[in-house]
């Protein structure tokens, strides 16, 4: 394979290329149960397993297939090394509720790796040193400040001038005994406890509302409702939100993977960059060999460069540090920021007890992910957690709520303005697989041409604040830039805030 100018023709995370699911069926009337858990991923899994472990019935709803979301694009780093971290938590939230953020990640990490052991669950579960380190002066300094975080929080790490890797740095943080492994391996055990605790999964059933009450009723797209006790959203973005507004109080990064096998062999270790543009680097031992997973190109949402130029930049810094000889996956993932960097977990507001969500990871879903599972099965239980404050939904601190807030509904604003004033091109211009702003009817449109030269015409307005979507050639979809919702070629709602679809504008083609 030349690996200049040969890529893997579809955009597919390395997890599940010798990993595949059992499809479960869709919900198709409606039932009871004590627990409604909304969404398949690493949170959702796992807390239906603790709970269904623990007694309760439970219901497992995925709109798409499991895991195959963000869990199941994720580069699986199980760490409580969140990139630049805890000397912005130590000076916003103080010394207690720092050393709470570690403490709920690195239990997450423990109870990985327990559940691993206690399950005998084969997941290329592989313990490595977690570094962090930069290439320049200015992040130095702020690399020093963490440190010092570390020391003022008791948080086991090292200061380095140097990496096992051949990049030359200007100083690095390390934490030891970190971990990676294949996530999609280590839920599928999981997903067949829950079916053996007597817990349910249903898959292509997209939950649309909740109807409120002392049992709320989860209401599905095709009808179907569940009546429950409790309602736990774990959908990246909440698909209810209880109008607490969480469209404002978060934003969506895109980033980028390319899986690689490499030249020159790999020292271990887990590797980011805390400047930009962020760089990412782990193994993965798979059929006897390493293959290398480069990550980073981190963007906002519908804001980034052709997609290639992310890939190509990824497959540079990977010639650059070790020789590529084989590209074999490639991938993207989209992750939500809150406004402080903690993810919200509990209810879904304060009114709402027995509505949770959990949401606002920040790229660091396998700890936080987990964390959220152990929460809510503590809350469920009646069973004192640590971590209920640190992480409520409800939760407001001024500083630095307000100045990210101010920073990113006005990059919203701009989007807005930019989106109205697109270019637009001529439908009959369009290529096979090409896609463009066009004009239908005297009426702005997004037009895909696929393969065999099939029509797909959608309205570019998102049906959530009407700020104009991006076509993302990649994944084939139309993604919104103020918020991140994202749309099928057809319009359907791929990814909220948006719960309505894009209008279907091909009848105006006739």
């Amino acid at each position: 394979m030349n690996v200049n100018n040969t890529w893997p023709e579809k955009p597919e995370p390395i997890w599940r290329n010798d990993h595949q699911l059992e499809v479960n069926p869709p919900l198709t009337e409606s039932i009871s149960t004590d627990v409604v858990i909304v969404g398949g991923g690493i949170t959702g899994i796992t807390t239906a397993y603790l709970l269904s472990k623990a007694g309760k019935q439970v219901i497992l709803l995925e709109a798409d297939r499991l895991l195959n979301g963000t869990t199941g694009h994720t580069t699986a780093k199980i760490t409580a090394q969140h990139d630049l971290i805890y000397d912005e938590l130590f000076n916003h939230f103080g010394k207690e509720k720092a050393r709470n953020y570690y403490d709920a990640n690195n239990e997450a990490l423990q109870f990985i790796r327990q559940t691993i052991h206690d399950l005998s669950i084969q997941c290329s579960f592989t313990e490595e040193d977690a570094f962090l380190y930069t290439t320049t002066d200015n992040y130095a300094r702020k690399l020093t400040n963490e440190m010092n975080a570390y020391r003022k929080l008791g948080i086991n790490g090292d200061f380095q001038n140097q990496l096992p890797i051949d990049i030359s740095i200007k100083a690095a943080i390390v934490m030891k005994d970190q971990a990676h492994f294949n996530p999609v391996a280590y839920l599928s055990p999981l997903i067949q406890k829950i079916k053996e605790q007597q817990g349910k999964i249903f898959e292509q059933t997209v939950a649309v509302d909740v109807e409120k009450g002392l049992n709320p009723i989860v209401v599905t797209k095709n009808g179907a409702k569940i009546s429950c006790q409790t309602v736990i959203a774990c959908t990246h973005f909440p698909f209810y939100d209880g109008n607490a507004l969480y469209f404002s109080r978060m934003y969506a990064e895109r980033s980028y993977v390319i899986a690689a096998k490499t030249k020159q062999p790999y020292p271990g270790g887990m590797y980011l960059s805390a400047d930009m543009p962020k760089r990412s680097l782990r193994s993965y031992h798979v059929n006897g060999e390493d293959i290398i997973l480069f990550g980073g190109e981190s963007h906002k949402a519908g804001q980034g460069h052709q997609v290639t130029d992310h890939y190509q930049a990824l497959k540079f810094f990977g010639e650059e540090t070790f020789g590529l000889s084989e590209i074999v996956n490639r991938w993207s993932a989209q992750d939500l920021f809150t406004l402080d960097k903690l993810p919200y977990i509990g209810p879904v507001t304060k009114n709402e007890p027995n509505i949770l969500i959990a949401t606002g990871f920040h790229k660091w879903g396998m700890t936080n992910g987990t964390a959220a599972a152990l929460l809510f099965r503590d809350y469920l239980l009646d069973k004192d957690n640590p971590y209920i404050d640190l992480f409520s939904p409800s939760r407001f601190h001024a500083d630095p709520s307000i100045k990210t807030f101010l920073i990113q509904n006005t990059n919203v604003a701009s989007e807005f303005i930019k989106g109205k004033l697109s270019f637009t091109k001529q439908l009959s211009e369009l290529s096979n697989d090409e896609a463009a702003i066009v004009r239908v009817n005297g009426k702005k449109a997004g037009a895909y041409k696929g393969p065999e030269g099939d029509i797909h015409v959608v309205d570019t307005t998102c049906t959530h604040l009407y700020c104009e979507v991006k076509w993302n050639e990649d994944d084939r979809t139309w993604d919104c830039p103020c918020h991140g919702s994202r749309f099928s070629i057809d319009g359907e709602v791929l990814e909220g805030p948006a719960d309505q679809p894009l209008m279907n504008l091909k009848d105006d083609l006739d």
